[in-house]
């Protein structure tokens, strides 16, 4: 007897790095294993305009075939953990998202994820202009990778 196993956690997720002047986005596949670079966004507005714009990209996703189960935002801390200047905004962006979309909105932290983005980038592309166009959503995979390798970690 064949015995199939159904996994309800299987969906997409949203990866969110925010940053002074661009929004980089990833996304996770449909089995929530594996983080890509999605796109760039330009940052303009406020928090509360960031949140409904991420808001409206998410109803996009979650519309699609293959869902979309929860949007992971890097929260971003010094190495010792203390506050950023962008720490406040981070945070004021996650609390309204949770208020204009049903779909779960958790915070990961950050630290060091354009580092290591630039790092796997450059392995590949030299031009440091060419990586720069790359790197905020380059960044959000990472965010996002760290998220879904947590979670692994945790069902296993």
């Amino acid at each position: 007897m064949d015995i199939a196993i159904v996994r309800f956690w299987d969906m997409r997720a949203l990866g969110v790095d925010y940053g002074a002047k661009r929004i980089g986005l990833a996304l996770s596949d449909a089995t929530g294993l594996l983080a890509r670079a999605w796109k760039t966004l330009q940052r303009s507005g406020n928090p509360s305009q960031v949140a409904a714009s991420l808001a409206a990209e998410a109803r996009i996703l979650a519309a699609e075939d293959d869902g979309l189960g929860v949007i992971v935002v890097g929260f971003p801390r010094r190495l010792n953990g203390e506050p950023t200047d962008q720490t406040a905004n981070v945070q004021a962006i996650a609390d309204r998202l949770r208020t204009l979309i049903a779909i779960p909105v958790v915070l990961q932290d950050e630290r060091l994820s354009t580092h290591e983005a630039d790092a796997r980038l450059a392995a590949r592309e030299k031009d440091w202009r060419k990586r720069k166009a790359l790197l905020d959503a380059a960044s959000a995979a990472v965010i996002l990778q760290d998220y879904l390798d947590s979670r692994s970690e945790g069902r296993q």
